[in-house]
């Protein structure tokens, strides 16, 4: 039977000349060929559904977050809809400093405050960003004219501000960080994206974007074209004219909104720290726009107050943040009621100019409304002179803002009340059964 097989096996097929063994084996091995083919595509079609859905898939993790995307300008770039316009900014070098920084009450589970590194090559992480677009170096640089002198409109101890227009445009306020203070430029730089990148306000400067490129750090804001109020009061945008009354009220009135929506409408709250006229910008139809939040504090929930080194400008800075750096909310109320009687008076907060007993703005008002010489208090350069009932409210107003005891001043939303009531008096809201502080004064 072994003979017979053999030979079969050793006959030659007449049509292809090939031995059977040869003709078995090869169709034997197509025959295995075709099941590894086609198995895999049968056991694929038979998985069994789960529940009859499938499971979504995930995004790819963007390298920041998914809000941060590069924009890189075009003519066909619609996100910027409106004509922005910015600002004559600038810092002051006459910073108060001092006082270690902590946390002074609450838990550890929802923190006010921002720990910040050293300046690295790295991106911020996502914790430490707010919201906004992720402009390239490139982009800027052309909008500026590679950061162009002729494009500086304002320079302060932390970094220079540029003019620029996108290719598609629309004019924008470009701050470049310095690093000749790495530590200070990275905390100004992720304070400010923290602190504005996701609020919206009408009276907030708008934080469009910023660029993180190497050891690069710069700010994209909204541009506003109309200076400031410390040029308006003090001389720089007076060849335009001069403020009315109802100007510089409108003017007051929109920043003392923005501080309530900061200190009142978010969560943290923000304290912004440096409230003065240079850092209040004014747009074509005189509306206040507050910028510069580089010293800005959050205070999340449970958080009244924080001990931090003392700093922003001299004649503007509360007594009790700058005797003990405690701070805040009612900090900012202070430094307002400043602003407020500048505009008021057109004097400076602190003016060395001057006689001795009105170096002092705060220290001056307060002796001419003690004395009923509040008429005189009044800006000369206004051709038309507030009513008697306009200046003693906001008289009124100031002065409860600047009162010594922290605790006796109003929340800004109350001052916005102050300041949008037709009564006067206004009424000193749960001030009920509270006794006069020293150094508080009534106008008269």
């Amino acid at each position: 039977m072994a003979s017979y097989l053999s030979s079969e096996l050793l006959k030659r097929v007449t049509f292809l000349h090939l031995k059977v063994w040869v003709l078995i084996a090869f169709f034997i091995g197509l025959f295995i060929v075709v099941i590894l083919l086609v198995l895999p595509f049968c056991l694929s079609r038979k998985k069994p559904k789960r529940n009859g859905k499938t499971l979504p898939t995930s995004p790819p993790i963007p390298p920041l977050s998914k809000e941060i995307r590069v924009v890189n300008c075009s003519a066909n770039n619609n996100y910027y809809n409106d004509p922005f316009q910015d600002a004559y900014r600038d810092k002051d070098s006459d910073k108060l400093l001092g006082h270690t920084e902590k946390i002074q009450s609450g838990d550890n589970d929802n923190v006010g405050l921002i720990s910040y590194s050293s300046l690295s090559d790295s991106p911020p992480k996502l914790s430490q960003l707010g919201w906004g677009h992720w402009f390239t170096l490139r982009d800027l640089q052309i909008a500026t004219d590679n950061f162009s002198k002729e494009n500086v409109i304002g320079e302060g101890g932390y970094g220079i501000v540029y003019r620029g227009q996108l290719v598609n445009g629309n004019p924008v306020a470009i701050k470049k960080l310095l690093l000749n203070n790495l530590g200070e430029a990275e905390r100004e730089f992720r304070v400010e994206v923290e602190a504005i990148g996701h609020v919206r306000h009408k009276n907030l400067v708008r934080l469009l974007g910023y660029c993180i490129e190497g050891t690069q750090r710069l700010l994209v804001y909204e541009y506003v074209n109309n200076g400031n109020l410390e040029q308006w009061l003090h001389g720089a945008m007076r060849h335009h004219g001069y403020l009315t009354w109802e100007a510089r009220m409108n003017v007051i009135l929109g920043t003392a909104k923005a501080l309530a929506y900061l200190h009142e409408a978010i969560e943290p709250k923000v304290v912004h720290r440096d409230i003065k006229s240079s850092n209040i910008l004014i747009d074509d139809k005189f509306n206040a726009k507050i910028s510069d939040f580089g010293l800005a504090k959050m205070l999340g929930a449970g958080k009244n107050y924080i001990t931090t080194r003392v700093m922003g400008t001299f004649g503007y800075v509360a007594p009790e943040y700058a005797n003990s750096g405690i701070l805040n909310e009612k900090s900012d109320v202070y430094s307002f009621g400043v602003v407020l009687l500048e505009a008021i008076t057109g004097r400076d907060p602190v003016d060395y100019r001057r006689p001795a007993d009105e170096v002092n703005l705060v220290n001056w008002l307060k002796m001419m409304v003690g004395s009923k010489r509040s008429e005189k208090v009044v800006d000369p350069t206004m051709e038309m002179r507030p009513s008697t009932s306009s200046l003693k409210r906001a008289l009124l107003t100031a002065l409860r803002c600047v009162d010594p005891n922290d605790q006796n001043r109003p929340a800004m939303s109350q001052v916005v009340r102050m300041l949008e009531s037709q009564q006067y008096p206004v009424p000193r809201e749960g001030r009920k059964g509270q006794k006069t502080q020293a150094g508080s004064v009534r106008a008269e």
